[in-house]
């Protein structure tokens, strides 16, 4: 985690803002404009706001992590989601936790996955690829996999 980072939810807006100007791999798109894109959709949605606030933040792992080899899926969901956690309630926390499992879940419809950036795809077999039937279920199963659906969908 970058030593300059502040505790609290103040301290993920100033991530946002200070480093945010960060672009994905291959992407034409800052990690901040690409936040405000996706709280903006959840916006426009109706969503609650505590999920509006999940879609402002779940690439705050990105940042939080350390700039590193594009090909190396490291876990961005998990890392934002902990340190979320700390200071935000699991409305908040657990959507971003399950972004990628929701990917992972969404990327078996043929449509979603033919329409993933070049970046998604790879990180997408990076991180395990669709689900099987087991996961899949799994994941619909368990608390806040609607909210990681819809999130997901916003992403």
């Amino acid at each position: 985690m970058p030593a300059a980072v502040r505790p609290g939810p103040e301290g993920a807006l100033a991530l946002l803002r200070e480093a945010g100007a960060r672009r994905y791999d291959g992407e034409d798109v800052s990690q901040a404009a690409h936040a405000l894109q996706a709280a903006a959709l959840a916006a426009e949605a109706g969503a609650p706001v505590a999920l509006q606030l999940a879609a402002l933040l779940h690439d705050l792992g990105h940042l939080l992590l350390p700039e590193g080899e594009a090909a190396v899926d490291r876990a961005h969901e998990r890392a934002g989601a902990a340190w979320l956690s700390t200071w935000l309630r699991p409305e908040i926390s657990e959507p971003v936790c399950l972004h990628v499992a929701a990917k992972r879940a969404l990327a078996r419809d043929r449509a979603y996955a033919e329409a993933l950036s070049p970046a998604s795809v790879r990180s997408l077999a990076l991180q395990g690829g669709p689900f099987d039937d087991d996961a899949l279920q799994a994941f619909l199963d368990g608390p806040h996999a609607q909210d990681a659906l819809a999130l997901r969908r916003w992403d």
